[in-house]
């Protein structure tokens, strides 16, 4: 008989995550298992991505409403959700300013799910292995009914602040614990030493014909290049772990030295507004564009000269693996994680944090025509296919 199995996220909306969920459902053999997916709510522009092999299971309006704003929680008539949400985002809040944590939005979404609980229905299937696949894994611990639970990890826990002890309860759920990158794994070691056993390290899968096909379906329209202006880009959710705001300063930097450049971002999020606002405030509206979101953004990567991630930290950024499948130059900043991403001087530049270190990262490159061509170089002589990633989650699955 098939496996059952379970695989749960929260949409398919663009994001990095959203891509490698869509990664590892193309690699799943749907000859040896039986694959649910759930999805709290349908919606997203990687729908279509989805391929044939999973069953995607009816939306459930309890669980849509973690997509919903308490607004419309209100309106549909939860109002155990909405209070309990309500609760939940001043009480984020609240713990973040004592605190003083830079990014509360983790502890609101936490706290949403620990006071929410309650009131979501369980799951009447029974599946071998439950697999939630974006955090927090609060679903699949009290939810559903499964013989093995397996929750992953796409961030760093250095650089979030999170209720330890719901977090310890939640995770104590899991019998395996996957985490994207060896560097994840040893920041969330570092706080929850007593699940060291559980975990296991895998990459997100990747496949660079898929990401070649992309880049070739569609012609982009925005970017216009120009012999002598170099073309920069960035793709990511606009939030203050990607570090765009540094970005804009670099660019300010580098545009008053003189330097011709254009720098398009692709991407969406909650810090727009404040992004604009400081775009106009340093004036360089011409130099630096908020792209918006878009379904397909390598079409936009194989146009730039230099791909720039100029991140405050990342779990494992999908984005520069794509970047290099491109054969593009590629910039990152020093992020925790950043040498589980790129071999320093080989295949990409590894600069220091911030608008200073980022300017000083395309100064170089920029200037520096042969370093370019060697990073393109290397980076067309690798190979950066890992759909073999899937062996071991089927390890953690038969296991």
């Amino acid at each position: 008989m098939k496996k059952k199995i379970l695989i749960t996220s929260f949409d398919l909306a663009i994001g990095g995550v959203e891509r490698s969920l869509i990664g590892l459902l193309n690699q799943f053999d749907y000859a040896i298992y039986d694959v649910d997916l759930l999805l709290f709510k349908h919606e997203g522009e990687f729908l279509s991505f989805i391929p044939d092999g999973p069953n995607l299971l009816p939306e459930e309006p309890h669980y849509s409403t973690f997509r919903k704003s308490i607004y419309q929680i209100v309106k549909d008539g939860y109002y155990p959700i909405a209070i309990s949400r309500l609760i939940a985002k001043y009480s984020g809040l609240f713990h973040g300013k004592v605190k003083k944590v830079e990014e509360p939005g983790y502890l609101t979404i936490q706290y949403g799910w620990e006071f929410t609980n309650r009131y979501l229905p369980d799951l009447n299937n029974e599946y071998d292995v439950a697999i939630g696949f974006l955090w927090p894994h609060h679903f699949i611990g009290d939810k559903v009914k499964a013989k093995k639970k397996i929750g992953w990890i796409h961030t760093d826990y250095s650089n979030i602040y999170v209720n330890k002890n719901i977090e310890k309860k939640m995770w104590a759920k899991m019998d395996d614990i996957v985490v994207v990158s060896e560097e994840c794994s040893q920041t969330f070691i570092d706080i929850f030493p007593d699940f060291k056993e559980k975990i296991t390290v895998i990459e997100n899968i990747l496949s660079p014909d898929f990401v070649r096909d992309q880049a070739k379906v569609e012609v982009q329209k925005e970017i216009s290049k120009q012999p002598e202006k170099t073309i920069l880009v960035t793709v990511g959710r606009l939030t203050h772990a990607k570090g765009l705001d540094e970005a804009i300063r670099a660019c300010k930097q580098l545009v008053d030295e003189g330097f011709d450049i254009e720098w398009y971002v692709v991407g969406y999020g909650p810090l727009e507004n404040e992004l604009r606002n400081l775009i106009m405030k340093l004036g360089v509206e011409r130099q630096f564009i908020l792209l918006g979101k878009k379904t397909n953004p390598y079409p936009y990567i194989a146009t730039c000269d230099i791909y720039v991630q100029p991140s405050r930290y990342e779990g494992k950024a999908v984005t520069i693996r794509e970047a290099q499948v491109l054969g593009k130059p590629v910039l990152l900043t020093n992020f925790p994680t950043a040498k589980s991403q790129a071999d320093n001087g080989f295949d990409a530049l590894i600069t220091e944090c911030g608008h200073e270190g980022i300017a000083n990262g395309l100064r170089k490159m920029i200037n520096n025509d042969e370093f370019r061509k060697k990073l393109v170089n290397n980076v067309l002589s690798r190979d950066y296919g890992n759909e073999n990633e899937i062996n071991k989650i089927y390890s953690l699955i038969n296991n």
